[in-house]
Formats: C-alpha cells, structure tokens, sequence
C-alpha cells in the first residue's frame, strides 16, 4: 500500500487553533467552556486516519495540553444483526445491503455519546469491527468501550467527529429527482461512469429521506424560547437548527473514482492484518453502494455545511463564514488546494 504522506495537518491545524480561539472567546466569563466539536469528512482511504492522529497528537501537546476524543460515524453503524435485518426488510435496494449509506448508523446511539460528550458526562465511545462476519462487521461489545469524563480523568475539551458523510445534507424531493433524471440520462447517452444512474429512485429517495434525520448528530434544535441541546428530534417540531460543530474539515478528491483504488489498499492492509476480509470484487460492490451518494451530496458540502441554503432553509447560522476548511487531494492524497469557506 502506497505510504499516505500527513501534507493535511500544516493546514488544518493552524485553522483549527484559530476557530479554537474563537471559540473559547465566546465563551469567555462561562464557569466552563464547552467541548469544541470538529467536524471531519472525507472519502473512504482519503487519509482521514492519519489526519485524526496528527491532530489529537498536537492538541494533546503543550502548549495546548486538551484532552480529545474521536468519535468515528463509523463507530455507530448498526449491529450486524440490525444491519442484517434492514438490508432483509429492502431486500430490492442495492444501496442497503450491507453497511455504509445513511440509514445503517443508530442515530439514537450517536445522539446520545454527543449529548453525554457536550455535558462533559462520562462516556462510554461505540467501537466498531469492519472485520467481523467475513467483512460485513459488527459492533464490539459496550464492556469494550473506552469510557472518558470519569471521575479522576480530565475532562474531554476537543470532540473530532470523523466520518465520510460528515456534513452531508439532503435534498428536497424536486431536486433529487432532477439530479437522479440528469445521472439516468447520461447513462443512457453512454458518457457516464457514476452510479446514481444504475439505481431506482425509490432506491435513492429511500438513502436521501433517512439523511434528513442525520442533522441529529451535528445540529442542535433551537426553537423560539432558545436552545434545546438535550432534546430529542423525534420528539419536538422545530423552527430552526444551529450547528453542534465549531468547524469542520473537508478533504475532497479531484476525481472521485480514486474512492475505488483507495478502498481496495484499505482492504488490502486489514486483510494481511487481521486474515480476514473482503474481496476485491466485494470491495467494488461495496464501494458501488456508496458512489450515488458521492455523486448527490459532495456539490452542496463544497459550497459550505454551514452555509444557510434555499433548499434547506432551517439551518440558521448566522456566523457560518470561515468554519469550514476544504482541502482537494490527488491520486496520491496529497494536497493541491486549499480552500477556507
């Protein structure tokens, strides 16, 4: 496997320092300064791993001494017998047969780590083995969870929450259908190598109407008497949404096809490993289960998370400039743009 070069952390980590600084301004004269939440997206084998170690590594350090945790979107998929179960209960859409696509993660696990996390409780951090049934995965048992915020422990000040959907946001229905309209026909005009255009669109309806109760991780409700941080999505009608991440990081790739060659070195290094895993001709399936979505939610992520947009005009937040980081890759990972959005 190709060596993945660490070119990312001289960008981030000044960034980061800064949004540090302003965020520990805004809380200044609090009896406790909240944990700061970094939001960290990135396709599959972009160098997100090596990335979440030199930063934990130079947060950790003096002069800046923060106790930091990383909570990985991986870490919350389903376990496999609820995986399995879902991937039964659509036995005709490709797109849920194994883990990956929004609808495979256990939000309620997830909201409940951020909220025990943004409490500074002690949690216990989900664990995931990609290498259990033959590749399919499972969850680790809770008895082998780190715990963190334990009495005697410092407390956790930084939260790098890392995933490869991380930010993404879902579109209305008018939209998506025109974007899956405009995949088909390139298909059928034989000038496509994506995926979008090869599944139904109840197929993808299904992925994007399951991504709008994703906002649950990384928004926090606000409705008119103010912040509702600890309440429940499922339970409240809301007016508007304010962002649970201080920042967040974007590593995106001049080609997205290079998700296939990054993939297969993954499984490749968990193969020699751990023995086990899956095929290359698994990989590719596997990857192919992902690539539509890729295709549909990677446009609006470039012009800003953040950013309050007409297709999702709940999202408020008003100081939503300079929170993002986006850095383009090449085949080789490394660096070749850097954009502050």
């Amino acid at each position: 496997m190709p060596e993945i070069v660490d070119d990312k952390s001289q960008h981030c980590i000044p960034f980061l320092l800064d949004r540090l600084r302003v965020h520990t301004e805004r809380h200044r004269g609090n009896p406790s300064t909240p944990p700061f939440f970094i939001g960290l997206n990135g396709v599959q084998g972009a160098g997100k791993t090596v990335l979440v170690s030199a930063l934990n590594d130079t947060l950790r350090s003096e002069p800046y001494s923060l106790s930091v945790v990383t909570l990985s979107l991986d870490d919350i998929y389903l376990d496999h017998v609820n995986q399995v179960a879902l991937a039964q209960a659509h036995p005709s859409n490709p797109l849920l047969q194994h883990r990956g696509q929004p609808s495979t993660h256990d939000l309620a696990l997830g909201e409940e780590v951020f909220a025990s996390l943004a409490a500074e409780r002690p949690t216990a951090i989900p664990q995931y083995d990609k290498s259990a049934f033959e590749g399919q995965g499972d969850r680790v048992p809770k008895t082998q969870w780190n715990v963190v915020n334990e009495a005697g422990q410092e407390k956790v000040k930084v939260v790098i929450f890392e995933g490869w959907c991380v930010g993404f946001r879902a579109w209305n229905d008018q939209t998506l259908r025109a974007k899956w309209e405009a995949a088909v026909q390139q298909k059928e005009n034989g000038k496509y190598d994506g995926r979008l255009g090869h599944v139904k669109f109840e197929d993808v309806k299904a992925v994007n109407d399951a991504l709008k109760q994703y906002d649950a991780l990384t928004e926090w409700v606000s409705s008119a008497i103010g912040d509702c941080p600890t309440r429940s999505f499922a339970n409240i009608g809301f007016l508007s949404l304010r962002s649970k991440l201080d920042a967040l990081i974007h590593i995106d790739a001049e080609n997205p096809r290079f998700v296939y060659e990054w993939r297969q070195e993954q499984e490749r290094t968990l193969r020699a490993a751990k023995g086990v895993g899956m095929t290359e001709e698994q990989v590719n399936h596997f990857v192919d289960g992902y690539y539509p979505s890729y295709e549909l939610f990677t446009e609006p992520l470039r012009e800003g998370a953040f950013k309050p947009t007409p297709h999702n005009p709940s999202v408020s937040n008003p100081d939503w400039q300079g929170r993002q980081l986006r850095l383009v890759v090449d085949r080789d990972r490394r660096v070749h743009k850097v954009i502050r959005i």
